[in-house]
Protein backbone atom coordinates (compact mmCIF):
# COMPACT_ATOMS: atom_id res chain seq x y z
CA UNK A 1 0.00 0.00 0.00
CA UNK A 2 0.72 3.48 -1.04
CA UNK A 3 -0.17 5.63 1.73
CA UNK A 4 0.28 9.87 1.40
CA UNK A 5 -0.81 12.25 3.68
CA UNK A 6 0.51 16.12 4.56
CA UNK A 7 0.49 16.19 8.35
CA UNK A 8 2.88 17.98 9.53
CA UNK A 9 4.25 20.11 12.65
CA UNK A 10 2.93 23.66 11.20
CA UNK A 11 -0.37 25.68 12.15
CA UNK A 12 -2.79 23.06 10.66
CA UNK A 13 -1.32 20.06 13.04
CA UNK A 14 -3.64 17.69 13.75
CA UNK A 15 -6.82 19.87 14.58
CA UNK A 16 -10.08 19.18 13.15
CA UNK A 17 -12.08 22.15 12.15
CA UNK A 18 -13.68 22.73 15.50
CA UNK A 19 -10.32 22.46 16.84
CA UNK A 20 -8.72 24.98 14.48
CA UNK A 21 -11.34 27.58 15.42
CA UNK A 22 -10.24 27.24 18.82
CA UNK A 23 -6.43 27.75 18.17
CA UNK A 24 -7.75 31.02 15.68
CA UNK A 25 -9.86 32.33 18.67
CA UNK A 26 -7.28 31.98 21.26
CA UNK A 27 -3.89 33.81 19.01
CA UNK A 28 -2.09 30.60 18.65
CA UNK A 29 -1.82 31.27 15.11
CA UNK A 30 -3.18 33.08 12.76
CA UNK A 31 -5.54 33.07 9.40
CA UNK A 32 -2.44 34.15 7.40
CA UNK A 33 -0.31 31.38 8.94
CA UNK A 34 -3.48 28.68 8.62
CA UNK A 35 -3.99 29.43 4.93
CA UNK A 36 -0.25 28.88 3.98
CA UNK A 37 0.47 25.87 5.80
CA UNK A 38 -3.22 24.50 4.08
CA UNK A 39 -1.18 25.51 0.27
CA UNK A 40 1.54 24.31 1.44
CA UNK A 41 0.01 20.97 2.11
CA UNK A 42 -2.18 20.92 -1.20
CA UNK A 43 1.16 21.31 -2.85
CA UNK A 44 2.86 18.85 -1.07
CA UNK A 45 0.42 15.53 -1.87
CA UNK A 46 -2.00 16.86 -4.51
CA UNK A 47 0.15 15.43 -7.28
CA UNK A 48 -0.37 12.03 -6.21
CA UNK A 49 -3.90 12.59 -5.28
CA UNK A 50 -5.22 14.69 -8.42
CA UNK A 51 -7.51 16.15 -6.28
CA UNK A 52 -8.13 20.00 -7.12
CA UNK A 53 -9.57 21.18 -10.47
CA UNK A 54 -9.21 24.67 -9.73
CA UNK A 55 -6.50 26.05 -7.25
CA UNK A 56 -7.43 30.23 -6.44
CA UNK A 57 -4.13 30.21 -3.46
CA UNK A 58 -3.55 34.00 -4.42
CA UNK A 59 -7.00 34.30 -3.64
CA UNK A 60 -6.88 32.75 -0.24
CA UNK A 61 -4.11 34.90 0.37
CA UNK A 62 -6.18 38.08 0.07
CA UNK A 63 -9.53 36.91 1.78
CA UNK A 64 -6.96 35.39 5.04
CA UNK A 65 -6.02 39.11 5.23
CA UNK A 66 -9.68 40.28 5.56
CA UNK A 67 -11.31 37.50 6.76
CA UNK A 68 -14.95 37.47 6.96
CA UNK A 69 -16.83 36.39 10.56
CA UNK A 70 -18.54 33.20 11.30
CA UNK A 71 -17.73 30.68 13.57
CA UNK A 72 -15.46 28.71 11.33
CA UNK A 73 -13.53 32.22 10.06
CA UNK A 74 -10.09 31.54 8.69
CA UNK A 75 -10.35 27.64 8.74
CA UNK A 76 -9.66 26.73 4.96
CA UNK A 77 -12.01 24.99 2.60
CA UNK A 78 -12.28 23.23 -0.91
CA UNK A 79 -15.51 23.66 -2.45
CA UNK A 80 -16.90 21.04 -5.48
CA UNK A 81 -16.58 22.02 -8.37
CA UNK A 82 -20.10 21.78 -9.84
CA UNK A 83 -21.38 24.92 -7.29
CA UNK A 84 -20.80 28.24 -8.58
CA UNK A 85 -18.08 30.28 -6.41
CA UNK A 86 -17.95 33.95 -7.13
CA UNK A 87 -13.87 34.20 -9.75
CA UNK A 88 -14.00 30.62 -10.13
CA UNK A 89 -15.06 28.15 -13.14
CA UNK A 90 -17.50 25.57 -12.46
CA UNK A 91 -16.07 22.35 -14.84
CA UNK A 92 -18.46 20.30 -13.53
CA UNK A 93 -15.41 17.12 -14.55
CA UNK A 94 -16.12 17.79 -17.44
CA UNK A 95 -13.97 18.39 -21.02
CA UNK A 96 -17.61 19.44 -22.83
CA UNK A 97 -17.66 22.93 -22.27
CA UNK A 98 -14.87 25.53 -21.37
CA UNK A 99 -16.56 27.24 -18.40
CA UNK A 100 -15.52 31.38 -17.52
CA UNK A 101 -15.31 32.14 -13.81
CA UNK A 102 -19.06 32.61 -11.95
CA UNK A 103 -19.87 36.35 -11.19
CA UNK A 104 -21.16 35.61 -8.05
CA UNK A 105 -22.05 32.70 -5.24
CA UNK A 106 -24.38 30.00 -6.03
CA UNK A 107 -27.41 29.65 -3.40
CA UNK A 108 -25.38 27.22 -1.29
CA UNK A 109 -21.68 28.60 -1.77
CA UNK A 110 -23.21 31.47 -0.38
CA UNK A 111 -24.18 30.38 2.63
CA UNK A 112 -21.31 27.86 3.00
CA UNK A 113 -18.93 30.82 3.27
CA UNK A 114 -20.94 32.83 5.73
CA UNK A 115 -20.03 30.25 8.28
CA UNK A 116 -16.31 32.18 7.92
CA UNK A 117 -14.96 28.94 5.83
CA UNK A 118 -12.24 30.43 3.68
CA UNK A 119 -12.29 28.56 0.17
CA UNK A 120 -8.83 27.58 -1.32
CA UNK A 121 -10.20 26.64 -4.83
CA UNK A 122 -12.77 23.54 -6.31
CA UNK A 123 -12.35 19.83 -6.31
CA UNK A 124 -12.03 16.92 -8.59
CA UNK A 125 -15.32 15.03 -9.19
CA UNK A 126 -16.42 12.28 -12.32
CA UNK A 127 -18.21 13.78 -15.18
CA UNK A 128 -21.62 15.48 -13.88
CA UNK A 129 -21.44 13.31 -10.94
CA UNK A 130 -22.52 10.57 -12.66
CA UNK A 131 -20.26 7.86 -11.76
CA UNK A 132 -19.07 6.96 -8.14
CA UNK A 133 -15.23 7.08 -9.19
CA UNK A 134 -13.68 10.12 -10.44
CA UNK A 135 -11.23 9.19 -13.24
CA UNK A 136 -11.32 11.38 -16.14
CA UNK A 137 -9.82 10.41 -19.07
CA UNK A 138 -7.70 13.40 -19.76
CA UNK A 139 -7.04 14.71 -16.22
CA UNK A 140 -6.41 10.81 -14.75
CA UNK A 141 -7.92 9.49 -11.64
CA UNK A 142 -8.40 11.29 -8.18
CA UNK A 143 -6.66 8.99 -5.83
CA UNK A 144 -7.15 7.50 -2.27
CA UNK A 145 -4.68 8.49 0.25
CA UNK A 146 -4.90 5.57 2.21
CA UNK A 147 -3.48 3.44 -0.88
CA UNK A 148 -2.81 5.14 -4.38
CA UNK A 149 -3.77 2.22 -6.61
CA UNK A 150 -7.49 2.58 -4.91
CA UNK A 151 -10.36 5.05 -6.08
CA UNK A 152 -10.93 8.05 -3.86
CA UNK A 153 -14.46 7.42 -4.68
CA UNK A 154 -17.13 9.96 -6.37
CA UNK A 155 -18.67 12.16 -7.20
CA UNK A 156 -16.90 14.24 -4.31
CA UNK A 157 -13.65 12.45 -4.73
CA UNK A 158 -11.25 15.42 -4.81
CA UNK A 159 -12.79 17.14 -1.30
CA UNK A 160 -12.22 13.86 0.57
CA UNK A 161 -8.60 12.89 -0.59
CA UNK A 162 -7.62 16.30 0.63
CA UNK A 163 -10.09 15.94 3.86
CA UNK A 164 -8.16 12.35 4.51
CA UNK A 165 -4.68 13.48 3.27
CA UNK A 166 -5.08 16.18 6.22
CA UNK A 167 -4.26 19.25 3.46
CA UNK A 168 -8.21 20.99 5.17
CA UNK A 169 -10.05 19.74 7.87
CA UNK A 170 -13.05 20.41 6.25
CA UNK A 171 -15.25 20.57 2.52
CA UNK A 172 -17.80 20.72 0.54
CA UNK A 173 -19.58 17.82 -0.81
CA UNK A 174 -22.98 16.97 -2.01
CA UNK A 175 -24.82 13.59 -2.59
CA UNK A 176 -27.21 12.40 -5.46
CA UNK A 177 -26.47 8.99 -5.01
CA UNK A 178 -24.38 8.70 -2.55
CA UNK A 179 -21.61 10.67 -3.65
CA UNK A 180 -20.57 12.36 0.15
CA UNK A 181 -21.25 8.94 2.09
CA UNK A 182 -19.36 6.87 -0.93
CA UNK A 183 -15.98 8.85 -0.28
CA UNK A 184 -16.37 9.26 3.25
CA UNK A 185 -16.68 5.39 3.59
CA UNK A 186 -13.67 5.29 0.78
CA UNK A 187 -11.29 7.73 2.88
CA UNK A 188 -12.01 6.71 6.37
CA UNK A 189 -13.90 9.85 6.71
CA UNK A 190 -17.50 11.29 8.56
CA UNK A 191 -19.96 12.16 5.60
CA UNK A 192 -23.84 13.15 6.57
CA UNK A 193 -25.98 13.42 4.00
CA UNK A 194 -28.63 16.13 5.15
CA UNK A 195 -32.21 15.96 5.24
CA UNK A 196 -34.03 17.08 1.70
CA UNK A 197 -34.27 20.84 2.03
CA UNK A 198 -31.99 21.06 5.18
CA UNK A 199 -29.35 23.45 3.49
CA UNK A 200 -29.92 25.90 0.48
CA UNK A 201 -29.05 24.78 -2.97
CA UNK A 202 -28.42 26.19 -6.50
CA UNK A 203 -31.11 26.87 -8.56
CA UNK A 204 -29.92 23.58 -11.23
CA UNK A 205 -30.39 21.21 -8.03
CA UNK A 206 -33.60 22.02 -6.53
CA UNK A 207 -35.23 22.49 -9.93
CA UNK A 208 -35.47 18.72 -10.15
CA UNK A 209 -38.56 16.85 -10.04
CA UNK A 210 -37.41 14.55 -7.45
CA UNK A 211 -34.58 16.34 -5.51
CA UNK A 212 -32.50 13.73 -4.97
CA UNK A 213 -29.20 15.55 -4.26
CA UNK A 214 -28.46 17.32 -1.26
CA UNK A 215 -25.14 19.42 -0.08
CA UNK A 216 -23.08 18.67 2.77
CA UNK A 217 -19.46 18.27 4.12
CA UNK A 218 -16.81 15.96 4.55
CA UNK A 219 -14.54 15.61 7.95
CA UNK A 220 -12.64 13.84 9.97
CA UNK A 221 -14.90 14.03 13.17
CA UNK A 222 -18.21 14.06 14.11
CA UNK A 223 -18.29 17.49 15.83
CA UNK A 224 -16.82 19.17 12.74
CA UNK A 225 -20.18 17.42 11.00
CA UNK A 226 -22.17 19.00 13.79
CA UNK A 227 -20.69 22.23 14.30
CA UNK A 228 -21.25 22.56 10.85
CA UNK A 229 -24.91 21.65 10.65
CA UNK A 230 -25.32 23.71 13.70
CA UNK A 231 -23.89 27.15 11.71
CA UNK A 232 -25.73 26.48 8.42
CA UNK A 233 -28.90 26.68 10.11
CA UNK A 234 -27.88 30.02 12.09
CA UNK A 235 -27.99 31.06 8.78
CA UNK A 236 -30.46 29.05 6.77
CA UNK A 237 -33.72 27.09 8.26
CA UNK A 238 -35.91 25.54 6.72
CA UNK A 239 -39.08 26.22 8.88
CA UNK A 240 -40.50 22.84 7.64
CA UNK A 241 -37.87 20.48 9.18
CA UNK A 242 -37.57 20.08 13.33
CA UNK A 243 -34.04 22.01 14.13
CA UNK A 244 -30.91 20.13 14.56
CA UNK A 245 -29.78 22.30 17.27
CA UNK A 246 -26.29 22.56 18.87
CA UNK A 247 -25.77 18.70 19.04
CA UNK A 248 -22.00 18.26 21.14
CA UNK A 249 -22.22 14.80 23.05
CA UNK A 250 -24.23 11.47 22.64
CA UNK A 251 -27.37 10.73 24.12
CA UNK A 252 -28.64 8.50 26.71
CA UNK A 253 -31.33 6.94 24.75
CA UNK A 254 -32.18 3.57 23.72
CA UNK A 255 -32.69 2.86 20.30
CA UNK A 256 -34.51 0.63 18.11
CA UNK A 257 -32.03 -0.18 15.38
CA UNK A 258 -32.41 -2.24 12.21
CA UNK A 259 -29.64 -4.43 10.45
CA UNK A 260 -29.78 -4.71 6.44
CA UNK A 261 -26.92 -6.22 4.53
CA UNK A 262 -28.77 -6.30 1.19
CA UNK A 263 -29.09 -3.31 -0.30
CA UNK A 264 -30.47 -2.38 -3.75
CA UNK A 265 -30.51 -5.67 -6.01
CA UNK A 266 -26.95 -6.72 -4.44
CA UNK A 267 -26.13 -7.92 -1.00
CA UNK A 268 -23.14 -7.16 0.32
CA UNK A 269 -19.69 -9.10 0.01
CA UNK A 270 -18.87 -11.84 2.84
CA UNK A 271 -16.04 -9.59 4.25
CA UNK A 272 -18.20 -6.38 4.26
CA UNK A 273 -21.53 -8.34 5.72
CA UNK A 274 -19.68 -9.48 8.38
CA UNK A 275 -17.94 -6.40 9.36
CA UNK A 276 -21.50 -4.73 9.44
CA UNK A 277 -21.95 -7.32 12.02
CA UNK A 278 -19.27 -6.45 14.21
CA UNK A 279 -20.86 -3.12 14.25
CA UNK A 280 -23.91 -4.15 15.05
CA UNK A 281 -22.66 -6.14 17.96
CA UNK A 282 -21.02 -3.04 19.44
CA UNK A 283 -23.78 -1.04 18.88
CA UNK A 284 -25.61 -3.89 21.08
CA UNK A 285 -23.08 -3.71 23.71
CA UNK A 286 -23.69 0.52 23.72
CA UNK A 287 -27.35 -0.74 25.10
CA UNK A 288 -29.25 -0.30 22.04
CA UNK A 289 -32.18 -2.58 20.75
CA UNK A 290 -30.63 -4.48 17.44
CA UNK A 291 -32.21 -6.71 15.68
CA UNK A 292 -31.64 -8.14 11.52
CA UNK A 293 -34.61 -7.49 9.04
CA UNK A 294 -35.14 -7.98 5.51
CA UNK A 295 -34.68 -5.55 3.32
CA UNK A 296 -37.36 -3.21 2.99
CA UNK A 297 -36.48 -1.85 -0.30
CA UNK A 298 -39.30 -1.86 -3.30
CA UNK A 299 -38.37 -4.40 -5.92
CA UNK A 300 -39.24 -1.41 -8.62
CA UNK A 301 -36.50 0.86 -6.75
CA UNK A 302 -33.31 -0.49 -8.62
CA UNK A 303 -34.62 0.28 -12.00
CA UNK A 304 -36.68 3.65 -11.30
CA UNK A 305 -33.76 4.94 -9.48
CA UNK A 306 -31.13 4.24 -12.45
CA UNK A 307 -33.62 5.51 -15.22
CA UNK A 308 -34.12 8.84 -13.50
CA UNK A 309 -30.27 8.91 -12.45
CA UNK A 310 -30.18 8.43 -16.51
CA UNK A 311 -32.99 11.31 -17.62
CA UNK A 312 -30.43 13.31 -15.98
CA UNK A 313 -27.78 12.76 -18.24
CA UNK A 314 -30.05 12.55 -21.23
CA UNK A 315 -31.19 16.27 -19.77
CA UNK A 316 -27.50 17.12 -19.55
CA UNK A 317 -27.13 16.12 -23.27
CA UNK A 318 -29.98 18.02 -24.61
CA UNK A 319 -29.68 20.98 -23.17
CA UNK A 320 -26.05 21.08 -22.60
CA UNK A 321 -25.68 24.57 -25.78
CA UNK A 322 -28.45 26.16 -23.72
CA UNK A 323 -26.84 25.72 -19.96
CA UNK A 324 -23.05 25.65 -20.88
CA UNK A 325 -22.88 27.91 -24.10
CA UNK A 326 -21.72 27.60 -27.52
CA UNK A 327 -18.56 25.50 -26.25
CA UNK A 328 -20.54 22.58 -25.59
CA UNK A 329 -19.43 19.69 -27.33
CA UNK A 330 -21.27 16.66 -26.79
CA UNK A 331 -18.81 14.73 -28.36
CA UNK A 332 -16.13 14.87 -25.78
CA UNK A 333 -18.67 12.98 -22.78
CA UNK A 334 -17.67 9.90 -21.40
CA UNK A 335 -19.11 6.75 -22.36
CA UNK A 336 -21.00 6.67 -19.06
CA UNK A 337 -22.40 10.25 -19.14
CA UNK A 338 -23.34 8.85 -23.09
CA UNK A 339 -24.64 5.77 -22.24
CA UNK A 340 -27.04 6.67 -18.93
CA UNK A 341 -28.72 9.16 -22.12
CA UNK A 342 -28.75 6.84 -24.23
CA UNK A 343 -31.01 4.50 -21.30
CA UNK A 344 -33.48 7.04 -20.75
CA UNK A 345 -34.04 8.02 -24.99
CA UNK A 346 -34.93 4.20 -24.88
CA UNK A 347 -37.09 4.01 -21.57
CA UNK A 348 -38.80 7.70 -21.85
CA UNK A 349 -42.68 5.83 -21.72
CA UNK A 350 -41.17 4.11 -18.58
CA UNK A 351 -40.13 7.73 -17.02
CA UNK A 352 -43.59 9.28 -15.70
CA UNK A 353 -44.32 6.15 -13.65
CA UNK A 354 -40.79 5.61 -12.51
CA UNK A 355 -40.61 9.40 -11.31
CA UNK A 356 -44.39 8.63 -10.02
CA UNK A 357 -42.99 5.79 -7.77
CA UNK A 358 -39.98 7.70 -6.79
CA UNK A 359 -42.15 10.46 -5.66
CA UNK A 360 -43.89 8.04 -3.12
CA UNK A 361 -40.84 7.16 -1.52
CA UNK A 362 -41.32 9.25 1.97
CA UNK A 363 -44.58 7.61 2.30
CA UNK A 364 -43.14 4.14 2.97
CA UNK A 365 -40.62 5.78 4.48
CA UNK A 366 -42.26 7.00 6.94
CA UNK A 367 -44.56 3.77 7.64
CA UNK A 368 -40.93 1.95 8.51
CA UNK A 369 -39.77 4.22 10.64
CA UNK A 370 -42.40 3.91 12.94
CA UNK A 371 -41.31 0.83 14.24
CA UNK A 372 -37.60 2.04 13.81
CA UNK A 373 -35.26 4.63 14.63
CA UNK A 374 -32.04 4.08 13.11
CA UNK A 375 -31.07 1.53 10.08
CA UNK A 376 -27.65 -0.15 10.23
CA UNK A 377 -26.57 -0.70 6.69
CA UNK A 378 -22.70 -0.97 5.03
CA UNK A 379 -22.17 2.30 3.17
CA UNK A 380 -21.03 -0.18 -0.01
CA UNK A 381 -21.69 -3.70 -0.89
CA UNK A 382 -17.79 -4.41 -1.20
CA UNK A 383 -14.19 -2.98 -0.60
CA UNK A 384 -12.59 -0.35 -2.76
CA UNK A 385 -11.87 -1.23 -6.09
CA UNK A 386 -8.60 -0.65 -7.93
CA UNK A 387 -8.15 2.34 -10.16
CA UNK A 388 -9.18 1.25 -13.64
CA UNK A 389 -11.98 -0.97 -12.46
CA UNK A 390 -14.78 1.74 -13.34
CA UNK A 391 -12.59 4.04 -16.26
CA UNK A 392 -15.30 5.39 -18.23
CA UNK A 393 -13.01 4.80 -21.12
CA UNK A 394 -14.58 1.21 -20.22
CA UNK A 395 -17.95 0.09 -22.45
CA UNK A 396 -20.98 1.05 -20.89
CA UNK A 397 -22.41 -2.04 -19.72
CA UNK A 398 -19.29 -2.80 -17.95
CA UNK A 399 -19.17 0.36 -15.76
CA UNK A 400 -22.77 0.19 -15.11
CA UNK A 401 -22.76 -3.22 -14.31
CA UNK A 402 -19.93 -2.47 -11.31
CA UNK A 403 -21.41 0.48 -10.32
CA UNK A 404 -24.36 -1.23 -9.37
CA UNK A 405 -22.23 -3.88 -7.90
CA UNK A 406 -20.70 -1.82 -5.49
CA UNK A 407 -22.98 1.77 -4.93
CA UNK A 408 -25.95 -0.85 -3.58
CA UNK A 409 -26.82 0.79 -0.31
CA UNK A 410 -26.43 4.59 -0.76
CA UNK A 411 -29.22 5.61 -3.29
CA UNK A 412 -32.42 4.81 -1.04
CA UNK A 413 -31.99 7.84 1.09
CA UNK A 414 -31.90 9.77 -2.09
CA UNK A 415 -35.22 8.90 -3.19
CA UNK A 416 -36.70 8.94 0.53
CA UNK A 417 -34.94 11.97 1.28
CA UNK A 418 -33.99 10.86 4.93
CA UNK A 419 -31.20 11.58 6.14
CA UNK A 420 -27.80 9.34 6.17
CA UNK A 421 -24.33 9.10 8.15
CA UNK A 422 -21.36 7.11 6.95
CA UNK A 423 -18.65 6.63 9.80
CA UNK A 424 -14.92 4.94 9.50
CA UNK A 425 -15.79 2.27 11.73
CA UNK A 426 -14.30 -0.52 9.70
CA UNK A 427 -11.43 -1.79 7.88
CA UNK A 428 -11.27 -4.64 5.09
CA UNK A 429 -8.15 -7.22 5.41
CA UNK A 430 -6.37 -5.17 2.54
CA UNK A 431 -6.29 -2.32 5.19
CA UNK A 432 -8.56 0.07 3.57
CA UNK A 433 -11.44 1.76 5.72
CA UNK A 434 -14.89 0.63 5.06
CA UNK A 435 -17.31 2.98 6.18
CA UNK A 436 -20.85 1.62 8.22
CA UNK A 437 -23.90 3.53 6.72
CA UNK A 438 -26.53 4.44 10.32
CA UNK A 439 -30.01 6.00 8.36
CA UNK A 440 -33.03 7.61 10.28
CA UNK A 441 -36.38 9.36 9.21
CA UNK A 442 -36.63 12.63 7.86
CA UNK A 443 -35.42 15.62 10.14
CA UNK A 444 -33.97 13.27 12.28
CA UNK A 445 -29.98 14.25 11.85
CA UNK A 446 -29.61 15.35 15.67
CA UNK A 447 -30.50 11.65 16.46
CA UNK A 448 -27.63 10.19 13.99
CA UNK A 449 -25.25 12.51 15.29
CA UNK A 450 -25.87 11.54 18.73
CA UNK A 451 -25.21 7.47 18.01
CA UNK A 452 -22.15 8.64 15.95
CA UNK A 453 -20.57 10.49 18.72
CA UNK A 454 -21.31 7.30 21.10
CA UNK A 455 -19.82 5.58 18.25
CA UNK A 456 -16.82 7.59 18.15
CA UNK A 457 -16.04 7.68 21.87
CA UNK A 458 -16.47 4.10 22.07
CA UNK A 459 -14.64 2.51 19.25
CA UNK A 460 -12.06 5.82 17.71
CA UNK A 461 -11.83 5.16 14.18
CA UNK A 462 -8.48 4.59 12.72
CA UNK A 463 -6.24 7.65 11.26
CA UNK A 464 -4.33 7.90 7.89
CA UNK A 465 -1.31 8.57 10.23
CA UNK A 466 -1.51 5.33 12.28
CA UNK A 467 1.49 3.33 11.29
Amino acid sequence: MTRVHAFTDDALGEHDAVGLTHELRRGRVGIPEVVEAAIARVEAVNDQLNAVAYADFDGARRRAADPHGGFFAGVPTFVKDNVDVAGMPSQHGTDAWQPRPRPRDGDFARMYLATGLLPLGKTQLSEFGFSASAEHARLGPVRCPWDLEHTAGASSSGSAALVAAGAVPIAHANDGGGSIRIPASVNGLVGLKPTRGRLPQDRIMREMPVRIISDGVLTRSVRDTAAFLREAERIWHNLRLPPVGDVRRPSSARLRIAVVTEGIGKAASSEVTDLTWQTAKLLEQLGHDVRGIETPVPSTLRDDFLLYWSMLAWAMVRSGRRTFGRTWDPGQLDNLTQGLAEHTARNLHRLPIAIARLKRAPHWSRRFYRDHDVVLTPTLATQTPEIGHLSPTRDYDTILDRLLDWVAFTPLQNVTGDPAISLPLATTSAGLPQGMMLSAGAGREATLLELAYQLEQAAPWARITDG
